[in-house]
């Protein structure tokens, strides 16, 4: 009921947590998130802070919108949230950088709680929702790296 994706990026770690933290670039990056707002008149990351994402689930639908709460916030090291509001977390996302060679190895990684209904569900569709997890990671970290490598201007 987790996974884990890596790219290498040639961008030292603090770029590329910039902009990760930075909710608001969400729809530049995912392939299921469109948008992202902070909350509670947040306008940065820090933890225990919350956003709102607007997600179009699998690219098909449905569209809803979920609370989230940073749950690590390490500059140029880590950041993460849960979704779900309160107590209630359905899942964790987390990314964490890491300095390699020319550059910055960046993993995405996502945990869903250990719960009877999520082992259910993972038994049942977790072939199906873990591909498509996997390929969102993948999609969300190329399209960053297409941004952090690309010359300036």
């Amino acid at each position: 009921m987790h996974d884990s994706v890596t790219v290498h990026m040639v961008a030292p770690p603090e770029r590329i947590w910039a902009l990760v933290s930075d909710v608001t670039n969400v729809g530049r990056f995912s392939p299921e998130t469109f948008e992202a707002e902070w909350l509670d008149g947040a306008t940065g990351p820090a933890v225990g802070v919350r956003f709102r994402g607007h997600v179009l689930r699998n690219g098909r639908g449905p569209v809803y919108w979920t609370t989230c709460t940073i749950t690590a916030c390490e500059p140029g090291r880590e950041f993460g949230f849960s979704v779900g509001a309160g107590n209630v977390v359905a899942n964790t996302w987390n990314y964490r950088f890491e300095p390699s060679g020319d550059g910055t190895d960046v993993t995405e990684s996502f945990r869903l709680p250990d719960k009877p209904v999520l082992r259910l569900y993972w038994a049942l569709f977790g072939w199906a929702r873990g591909r498509t997890n996997r390929d969102g990671m993948r999609t969300t970290l190329e399209r960053i790296k297409a941004v952090v490598e690309a010359p300036a201007d």
